[in-house]
């Protein structure tokens, strides 16, 4: 088992681009997110604004909230997505099954630490940062990672966990709904203030059916805001407990 407290948090999808939008949806009946837009991000340079795409405009707005540490520096970063920019990846495969030349660029921002990377470089972190997907399960081993940093020593964390919908193409594939989101956490040690939770896995633990409304990620991210006491998800061949202790 893992602990650690949620000191700050921030999100943005379309339709909740701000908090009070946020804790609005997530006391509500369950809807998900839908409709265009990005963030404007209108303070990134309009050369280096037009090379990221909506997912990274969404990740990058929802980091912004949540990094005002003065000690950034020491402060890692776990990125995390299920899938990515795997619209952009199928795109590149397309040209390439048509012999079209390739674009550099596009290629560069496919790979999955692409939206890491732009944000380093946008807002000038020289720290740790990495990048995961473990399947559904990726909030919960991007929260193992987390946990580990702290107990290596880091003052915080932030979790970053973003996705968006699949291209077309991997419909008949698809085992959850797929939404565009993107939330932040700010994390620290269990006995910091905040929203202290817990997390574990165990084979026989009771789960609730997946969410037929919410993708994983974004679930978790109401259970936050809600203000359950418990989350009990069957996630792949895995059961995870997400709990809360005030």
């Amino acid at each position: 088992m893992i602990e650690f407290s949620v000191t700050g948090w921030s999100a943005w999808a379309p339709g909740l681009p701000l908090a009070q939008d946020w804790l609005a949806w997530a006391q509500g009946e369950a809807t998900a997110p839908v409709g265009e837009g990005a963030p404007p991000l209108a303070d990134v340079p309009p050369v280096m604004r037009r090379r990221i795409d909506r997912l990274g405009r969404m990740a990058i707005s929802a980091t912004d909230d949540c990094d005002i540490s003065p000690a950034r520096e020491q402060i890692p970063l776990v990125f995390v997505s299920r899938h990515g920019d795997v619209a952009g990846s199928v795109e590149l495969l397309r040209a390439l099954g048509q012999a079209e030349p390739l674009s550099p660029t596009a290629f560069s921002l496919s790979v999955h630490n692409a939206v890491a990377a732009l944000y380093s470089i946008v807002r000038k972190r020289h720290g740790n940062y990495l990048a995961l997907a473990a399947g559904t399960a990726s909030v919960e081993n991007a929260c193992v990672e987390a946990a580990a940093l702290l107990a290596d020593g880091a003052p915080e964390v932030l979790l970053v966990c973003y996705d968006g919908p699949l291209p077309e193409v991997y419909a008949d594939f698809a085992d959850e709904p797929a939404h565009p989101y993107a939330w932040c956490w700010r994390l620290a040690a269990p006995d910091q203030p905040g929203e202290r939770l817990s997390l574990c896995w165990e084979a026989d633990a009771p789960a609730a059916a997946p969410d037929p409304v919410l993708q994983h990620g974004l679930a978790v991210h109401r259970f936050l805001l809600k203000g359950d006491a418990a989350l009990d998800v069957a996630v792949e061949d895995q059961r995870w407990r997400w709990r809360r202790h005030g």
